[in-house]
Parts: C-alpha cells; structure tokens; sequence
C-alpha cells in the first residue's frame, strides 16, 4: 500500500475574507511536492492594526519548504488572490502560472515590487495542461466580477481535486467568460475526489443575479438625479465600470473615471481585448467644464480607504473636482465584514455635505461576484464530488457550508488556516496543525506578527505614551530635574495641574530617596522610574501608558 498522501494547508482565507493562500502537497509524509494557489492580501483597520498599508499571508511554513514548492498558481486577478505576489515572490522564487488577463496583472504587481514579471508564465483555459511534479493543471473559466476568473482541476495520483475558485452562477456577466454548467457537468464526470469551494454567499438564500439586470435600476437613477452623481465600485469589477458608463451614456452622462487603480485595470482590460464596446470617457480636466447634472464620476474607494478617490472627494475634493448639496453618491458595492467604520465615514462626511448617499440596501444597484446557496448547491451537484471543503470565507461561512454539503450526502470538513487536511481517503481528516499568522506591510517594509511594532503601536493608541529624561553626573547624583513629555495623554491632572509636572516632581522625590545601589544600576533605577510613572498616571487620569526612560550619565576624563 502506497504511504504517499494528499493534503490540503490553508494558509490564509479559510476563516477570514480575504489574504488566500492555499496549499496543496502530494508524496511521502514529510516529503510532500507542493503548490500553492493564490496570493492575496487583506486590508488593515485602526482597530487591530494602526498604521499598517497591507496585511499578507505568513508564509514561515512554506519558506522552510521551498526546495519542495514546484509552482504559484493564480486563480484571478483580485487583490486577496494576487496582491500579495510582487511582496513575497522573493521568499519563494518559484514559477507563477495564470491566465492572460491575471498574468498581466500580476506581472505588474511584480514590477512594481522590483521583481523579475518574466517569473509570470501565461496558461491558456483547458484543455490546456500544465505538469507540476506529481500534479497535471488545469485552468477553467468561471464568471466572477472581473475578467478570466479560473477554477483549477488539479489531478494527482489519488484523484481529482477541483478548486472552484471565486465564481458566481451569471450566465450574463458582460465582461468575461459566462457560467458554463455544461462544461462544470463534463468535470464532474470524471470522478471528482474533492470540492474546495469558495464559501462567501453560503448564508444568501435566493439565487444569484446576473450583471446585465442592473443596466436598467442604474439607468433610472442616472436620469432621475438632479446634480453630478459618483459612483463607487471595486477598480478591477471591470464589468461593473462598464455597465455604469454604459447607463450614464443611455442618461446622457459623460463619464470620468478617477483613482489610480481603476484606470489600470480598465487599461489592462483592454489590452488584453477583454474590454470591449466600452463607452467613450473623459479626463477629470475635462470633467470640471462638464455642468454637474451632465456628469457621472466613476471612482475607487468602495471600502472607504483614506487614500482613495471617494475618501477625498468626502473630505472635500478630489483632482479639481468636489461634491454639492443635491448630489448623489452611489456604492455599487458591498462592504467587506470589517470595513463598516470606514465605509461610514465618508458615508457621514458625504451626508454632512447635504448628498444623498445610496447603498446596496435595496439590492438593485449591484450584484456579487460570488455564488449564493442555491448555486452552491448547483456546484455540488454539476462537479458530484466525494468530499467538499469549503474555503474562502469567515469560519461561520465554512461551517454553514459544510453543514450544507453534509445534508447532501458529501463528506465535508471545516479546514481553517494552520489546519493540515489529508485528503488521500474517502473522507477529510484532520491531521496536523501548522503555526499561521500575518505580515505587514509598514511603509515600505514587511514586518512580522511577533516582531512587536504592531503590539506597542496598540499599547500607545490604549495607554499613551511617557518620555522621561534624566541626566546624573559621575557621582550619581542628578544634574537638575527629571523631564516628562506626554503623548495621547489628558494634559491636566485631577486637580487641573500639568500633568507632565506632577509626573516631574514624584520622580524627582523618587531620585532624592533612592540609594547609591539604585542609581547606579540601570536596570534598577529603570524599573523604579518606570514604576513612579505609571502610578501617578493612573492616579491622575486612570490610564497605564507606556514609559520609555533615557539615562544619560556624564563621564569626565
């Protein structure tokens, strides 16, 4: 009996929306050949991670493995599948394989990161096969809400494994490859030993809706809106920037799209033939000689991040361009669990303007890019795998999935990130677990989970910060008075004292009682000061902040 297995490691994406990484091994224990599918990143909140540009996948697990690592595939061109590439590739240095729409993106992503974009490699949709060590790949086309999403069939030894990717059921998406269940039926024929499905929508009970049945709602809003209206989707829902030029021409609209990232994916697009008939649109230039009840801009910001076209339109304006009272704003988008602060930040800003803000409450002006229950079930069915894992959600999402897969037969797991799964067998089991966490983009830095800037930038957002300076001469005795600055502190004690002096004079009584022994022992005289400081502060205003104590001690010769 062969000892060679089948696993499954997620390493970013089961549990969480966003930041996908998957791991997929075939050999010996121990020894497994192994691919990793997708790349992607998530994005940062003030709450749990101030400061921070992007949040990527720990990669620790792979690294030490890399001699065993034959590939990178990439299902789509979406940030949480490939916005992580250019970053981490060093770490790697393996092939990237993808379809042409998402290679271009991902070379471009790799450029920009100062990596080689040759490493990218284009592979045509099946049947075209690419061999990876003991894994035969195949790319299929899927709808999403962008162009040339891909599932993958990834055949090994011990069967077939099909990786739905991000897919929604619009056999009308306007921009890319329909949903084909024809073709998912033919896959299925083949035996197929697993499912890892995407789990997002798995709570929605209605069927999906297609992308072309809100041309008309869009249209109606377009003509029916009194002054300038913006609109606000993902950059790269390439369809969704068609359909709402495509409205704003039938309102009689001139279109401008603003944002860095939209005009890059919309280029692409184009490049790559994928967008095409796109209605004519304008420079932001242009856009300022446009009279407002003439115009439709077109912008990024869709999850209220600061720098984006949306946010600073809110704040006032944008390339020349601001909103009025009587303007519309409209998301034609969701938002993504964990960025509702943000989102209702402009949505406030923009509503303290006197514009009138529409979002996707009433469900007429956008439509996912992922599969609701019933077609989810439709999957199950169309692919009849032995065994579902479900993959891409919050854990409550992958749990609701199997419970859904288990109802039907299907023997079904939840495998959240660290969870090593082999999947050799008629059934998943859980076999190991595999230390995960994240990286952060700081800047232009990566930076580690466990590298603490991260927790001490939370320490100072929750307590605040304390510098003390001291200077003793080469007797230890103090050359004039200790010195406090506060930061993110109450200025004022309880008594309506400066705080900073009231910290001053309790050290300064802490220095005239201490021994020789403490003020010559660094550490000792640290901790002391540090200890006084602390006290007062909560004494005073009921908070523990961080203290960083400067010793200078002068030396003559």
């Amino acid at each position: 009996m062969s000892k060679d297995r089948l696993i499954y490691l997620p390493l970013g994406g089961a549990g969480e929306v966003g930041m996908n990484a998957y791991v997929f091994g075939y050999g010996p224990k121990g020894r497994e050949r192994l691919i990793l599918v997708d790349l992607g990143v998530t994005f940062s909140d003030m709450a749990s991670s101030p400061g921070v540009d992007l949040i990527l996948p720990d990669l620790s697990w792979l690294e030490e493995r890399r001699d065993r690592l034959e590939a990178i595939l990439i299902t789509h061109a979406h940030e949480d599948h490939v916005g992580a590439l250019g970053l981490m590739w060093d770490r790697l240095r393996v092939p990237v394989y993808a379809r042409d729409f998402t290679a271009r993106i991902a070379r471009l992503k790799m450029a920009d990161a100062g990596q080689d974009p040759e490493q990218v490699r284009t592979v045509e949709k099946l049947p075209e096969e690419i061999e990876l060590g003991p894994f035969r790949v195949q790319f299929f086309p899927v709808a999403h809400s962008l162009p040339e999403a891909s599932g993958l069939i990834i055949d090994t030894p011990v069967g077939r494994v099909v990786h739905s990717g991000d897919f929604k059921a619009d056999l009308t998406p306007g921009v890319g490859e329909a949903h084909d269940p024809a073709l998912l039926a033919e896959i299925g024929r083949s035996r197929v030993k697993a499912l890892l499905c995407d789990s997002t929508n798995v709570m929605n009970p209605d069927p999906g809706r297609s992308e072309t049945t809100l041309i008309e709602p869009i249209t109606n809003l377009l003509r029916e809106s009194k002054g300038m209206v913006v609109a606000t989707t993902f950059a790269s829902n390439v369809a969704r920037l068609k359909t709402l030029a495509t409205a704003a021409q039938e309102a009689g609209r001139s279109v401008c799209l603003m944002g860095r990232a939209m005009l890059r994916m919309t280029q692409v697009a184009t490049e790559a033939g994928i967008l095409r008939d796109m209605p004519a649109t304008i420079s932001p230039e242009a856009a300022r000689d446009i009279p407002r009840e003439n115009l439709l801009l077109i912008v990024t910001g869709s999850q209220g991040e600061r720098r984006a076209a949306s946010a600073q339109l809110a704040r006032g304006n944008y390339m020349g361009l601001n909103m009025k009272e009587g303007d519309t704003f409209l998301f034609s988008s969701m938002t993504i669990p964990g960025n509702e602060r943000d989102v209702g930040r402009v949505v406030n800003a923009l509503s303290e303007m006197g514009v009138d803000v529409i979002d996707n409450a009433s469900r007429r002006y956008h439509v996912s890019g992922h599969a609701n229950r019933p077609d989810l079930m439709e999957m199950q069915d169309l692919i009849a795998p032995d065994m579902v894992i479900p993959i891409h959600g919050e854990h409550r999402m992958l749990r609701e999935h199997a419970k859904l897969a288990l109802a039907r037969g299907k023997a079904a797991a939840v495998v959240p990130n660290g969870s090593l799964c082999d999947l050799t067998g008629d059934t998943p089991v859980l076999v190991d677990d595999v230390p995960t966490g994240r990286v952060y983009l700081d800047g232009s830095r990566l930076i580690g989970a466990m590298d603490g800037v991260i927790r001490d930038r939370l320490r100072v957002a929750i307590g605040g910060h304390v510098f003390v300076t001291l200077i003793l001469d080469e007797e230890n005795e103090a050359l004039g008075a200790p010195w406090a600055e506060i930061v993110g502190l109450r200025s004022e004690g309880q008594n309506g004292q400066m705080l900073n002096e009231i910290i001053e004079a309790e050290l300064e009584d802490f220095i005239s009682r201490a021994g020789h022994k403490v003020l010559a022992d660094d550490d000792r005289l640290n901790d002391g000061l540090r200890r006084v400081v602390r006290q007062v502060v909560m004494e005073e205003i009921g908070k523990k902040p961080e203290v960083t104590i400067v010793v200078s001690r002068l030396m003559t010769d």
